[in-house]
């Protein structure tokens, strides 16, 4: 799990074009959205579409959203739960 978050921080730096940030400047359970880094809805979509492409994985309920993009621990866990080969 821990080469699964690291390559998260790389990819979420990446795919939002955080330039401010460094992927070792995330905290595994700090919060994404509003006080922790501050994303907002149009991030959501893109980690939406980051989970897709690079693991094969849909969020079929939307209800599950602030669960699972709560930190980059959370969406690692609910990748190793729900990926298929």
């Amino acid at each position: 799990m821990e080469k699964l978050i690291a390559d998260l921080k790389k990819q979420i730096v990446e795919a939002l074009n955080l330039k401010h940030l460094k992927p070792e400047d995330i905290g595994d359970d700090e919060p994404l959205f509003v006080e922790g880094l501050g994303l907002d809805s149009i991030d959501a979509l893109e980690l939406i579409v980051l989970l897709q492409q690079q693991y094969n994985i849909k969020i079929s309920n939307p209800q599950e959203g602030p669960k699972i993009f709560k930190s980059v621990k959370t969406i690692a866990a609910y990748i190793t739960a729900h990926q298929t080969a």
